[in-house]
């Protein structure tokens, strides 16, 4: 079957997350991303909740290694 989407976790983190998720879908960086999502046939929200996902997952291991955010796009 289909997976939903939920509303676990803190509804800041996740307010955050999406919004920064809205801002990336705009940028050379990570538009290719999003939009790659859509083409798959994935709704908006479920696009955005993917590259928020992706977000996370990135600022996570920079934090993690200390490293910083090289954009492949630039």
């Amino acid at each position: 079957g289909q997976s939903k989407l939920t509303k676990r976790g803190d509804p800041e983190a996740r307010r955050l997350l999406h919004n920064a998720a809205m801002s990336a879908s705009r940028t050379a960086a990570w538009k290719s991303y999003y939009e790659e999502r859509l083409a798959r046939g994935f709704s908006t929200t479920a696009s955005l909740v993917m590259l928020a996902r992706k977000l996370a997952r990135v600022v996570f291991a920079l934090l993690k290694s200390g490293d910083e955010y090289r954009s492949k796009a630039a």
